[in-house]
């Protein structure tokens, strides 16, 4: 067997990098994408991207769902795309700026069992200081308290639907805003998914960020923890555990619910002694 020659890249990081912990989250950058890639391949997500292409593509294990991780010219562009397949289905998109963490709180709910009821997003906003808007037409506005952070609901300009976006803009001076990244979710993603992205959005907890991994390093705080690869490796890999257990134990109780029930009358008779 050929040895692997060591090849330097971000995939080392973990063990090379002085990290910090930063916050806010949502201003904190990308991050490193096998936090969601790798939590979904945990989940039994299959991988059909094209190893000569620089992309990533995941499908569900029932191929209901699908995850494209693709990089384009535009930062500020479409990287992560998630959808539900079928024709009628729903489509949610990321930004290359919006946080790792972030993202995996829509993609982590995407592979847990679906909760009973629907969530409102709005009260979790609220609960970590979100002023919250309603207007006559049913568009809804909430704003982080640093003033460059928003979630909203809003009608389209061609119909009465409704889409989700939220993104985290900076004035530019000129009477404008210069996006650092956006969120977008269409109005038939299932509101779980949604409450599992704003309650990661407003989760206080920092992340790990190199010194010089933050896109925008004014907007965040950073306190250095020192070498600690190993840490974050071995709670990577506690994480993708966590999700393999979960989904088995999802499995074996949905066959349990769905395992057909006897039919009356089949049990298996006793034979009888013959008679002569």
């Amino acid at each position: 067997m050929t040895p692997r020659p060591y090849i330097a890249s971000q995939a080392d990081d973990p063990w090379s990098r002085m990290w910090c912990d930063t916050t806010p989250r949502h201003l904190a950058g990308p991050g490193d994408p096998r936090h969601v890639t790798q939590a979904l391949r945990a989940a039994g997500w299959g991988n059909f991207g094209d190893p000569d292409f620089p992309h990533v593509v995941l499908a569900s294990p029932d191929l209901q769902h699908t995850m494209v991780l693709e990089p384009t010219p535009e930062t500020y562009g479409s990287w992560w795309r998630i959808s539900s397949t079928p024709l009628d289905g729903w489509h949610a998109s990321f930004g290359a700026n919006v946080p790792a963490e972030v993202i995996a709180g829509f993609t982590d709910a995407l592979v847990h069992p679906t909760p009973a009821g629907e969530p409102d997003i709005w009260p979790t906003l609220q609960a970590a200081g979100w002023t919250y808007e309603r207007d006559e037409r049913g568009n809804e506005h909430a704003r982080h308290p640093d003033g460059i952070t928003t979630m909203e609901r809003s009608a389209t300009l061609d119909s009465d639907r409704f889409d989700w976006t939220a993104e985290v803009a900076l004035p530019n001076g000129l009477g404008g805003h210069a996006r650092l990244w956006r969120a977008y979710f269409d109005d038939r993603t299932p509101g779980h998914l949604l409450a599992g992205f704003a309650a990661a959005l407003v989760d206080p907890a920092p992340v790990s960020r190199g010194r010089y991994g933050v896109p925008h390093s004014h907007l965040v705080t950073q306190v250095e923890r020192g070498a600690i690869g190993d840490q974050l490796a071995t709670a990577h890999d506690e994480r993708l555990k966590a999700i393999r257990t979960a989904v088995r134990k999802a499995r074996r109780a949905s066959a349990l619910t769905t395992r057909p029930a006897s039919v009356p009358g089949a049990e298996t008779a006793t034979p009888t002694a013959r008679s002569r």
